[in-house]
């Protein structure tokens, strides 16, 4: 695969990132799920989004390709505790979804925070981008800095065709799937570092 030119994302590139990441997942299972709504999901989901998206930047990392069609949001868990995670918690408080808090609370159930690690909120690949290896080039810079460190990493699977990819990168499901009331399964993933 070509050099994808895969950088740290800056300030400047917040609103792209964010316009990829609602065109990405407005559709997606658990988006359709916490904001069931069409009209509804169109006008609140870009600020669940944007607040994952800021949290990142802040206290995590976010990734870009060099042509924007692809990003990742990572958070980082250290003793316990999600980086930042009151300031994640002010921004969600903005977002209208009476749906949102159980999304919260059950996907905070199956997390496990025993050990610190890295956790992939998002990955966005747009639509014309996709299974070209765009996803893959995404997770390498941060899979092969938790290898360095020694680090774990962990996500919650929103699809069968997102889980094949993070399978095929070393994370195995959890044995604690998340179950939404009337609505799709999340798959709890883990990955340790290797050597």
């Amino acid at each position: 695969m070509a050099d994808l030119g895969i950088r740290a994302a800056t300030g400047a590139d917040r609103d792209a990132i964010a316009a990829l990441l609602h065109e990405v997942f407005r559709d997606d299972p658990v988006s359709r799920w916490v904001f069931p709504d069409d009209a509804h999901r169109e006008e609140a989901h870009p600020r669940l989004f944007g607040a994952f998206l800021d949290h990142g930047m802040e206290h995590g990392t976010v990734h870009l390709t060099a042509d924007g069609a692809g990003a990742a949001v990572w958070f980082a868990v250290a003793g316990g505790e999600l980086r930042g995670g009151d300031d994640l918690g002010a921004r969600l408080e903005k977002v209208d979804s009476d749906r949102l808090p159980v999304l919260g609370e059950l996907t905070e159930s199956v997390h496990p925070v025993d050990r610190d690690h890295a956790y992939l909120q998002a990955i966005a690949v747009a639509a014309d981008r996709q299974s070209r290896g765009v996803g893959s080039a995404l997770l390498a810079p941060v899979l092969a800095q938790c290898d360095r460190d020694g680090l774990p990493a962990y996500l919650e699977a929103s699809s069968d065709r997102s889980r094949g990819l993070y399978e095929r990168h070393g994370f195995t499901v959890l044995d604690r799937i998340v179950r939404l009331p009337d609505g799709p399964p999340m798959y709890p993933m883990w990955r340790e570092p290797t050597t």
